[in-house]
């Protein structure tokens, strides 16, 4: 289930609760956690309705601007029937947490354990090992030049990334991932040779998904975190290639989430 980004944030914030969408059938069950980008967001109900019943205030619920807003967006699709789905912010995604834990000596044991079950469940053999080695090796590299350097169709080298993810030994950026402390320390361990000296990872609060071509101009000026945003005129920014409204507008949600601003924007 596809939610915006202003949507999302909408939801975390408590003002929007429902959404409306088209489907053949439901595509979500009560109970159901979705990952977003502002953390878990749980789906409450799940109810079919008909167009004519829904209320102006359902579609403010919704994040619409006004119910005729709300009824011409569901003009789409119109032979399918619509659902009404319920939906509240469920907290932080906990591979958030699970990222940043140090795995000790029994937990370790069990990863392993864990990504041999994966490598012999695999109709390519083994590839838990190599893809933790190039994330290792190249974090911030686009999945197809990675998946290219072994070998391996995009797709489902980024569902096989995603399971390493699940586990909390990755992270996935705009552009490409990184091991996160937990992963480093998996390829450490197995290594045998210690802790691995290696890049620091930036201090601070990490940027939001803004996407790829802002994420690449803002790398550019060595800008990694929202305290350096903050230390930026929002009309600089804008003046950078690949720097949208969008990445503007999400910027500028993440620094007002933390009572800050762009450096020529009043708080």
């Amino acid at each position: 289930m596809m939610i915006r980004p202003a949507t999302l944030a909408a939801i975390r914030d408590g003002e929007v609760d429902l959404a409306f969408r088209r489907w053949d059938r439901p595509r979500v069950l009560v109970g159901t956690r979705l990952r977003t980008g502002v953390g878990l967001v749980e789906v409450t109900s799940v109810d079919r309705v008909v167009t004519s019943r829904i209320t102006a205030g359902e579609a403010r619920r919704a994040g619409a601007p006004s119910l005729a807003d709300l009824l011409r967006m569901l003009e789409a699709k119109a032979d399918r029937p619509v659902w009404r789905v319920g939906l509240r912010h469920a907290g932080a995604d906990p591979r958030e947490a699970l990222r940043v834990t140090t795995p000790d000596a029994a937990e370790l044991e069990g990863l392993r354990a864990r990504l041999d079950r994966l490598d012999a469940a695999s109709s390519i053999g083994p590839w838990t090992r190599a893809t933790l080695a190039i994330i290792d090796r190249s974090p911030t590299v686009r999945a197809p030049e990675l998946a290219a350097e072994l070998g391996r169709d995009t797709p489902s080298f980024k569902r096989d990334v995603r399971k390493l993810k699940e586990l909390g030994l990755t992270e996935s950026l705009d552009i490409g991932y990184r091991l996160s402390p937990r992963g480093a320390a998996v390829v450490d361990a197995e290594s045998g040779d210690g802790p691995r000296v290696r890049e620091p990872r930036p201090s601070g609060t990490p940027i939001p998904r803004i996407g790829a071509a802002a994420t690449r101009a803002l790398r550019a000026r060595d800008v990694w975190t929202l305290e350096q945003v903050r230390d930026l005129r929002k009309g600089d920014l804008a003046e950078l290639s690949g720097v949208g409204p969008v990445a503007l507008r999400r910027l500028g949600e993440a620094l007002a989430d933390r009572g800050w601003s762009f450096a020529d924007c009043p708080e």
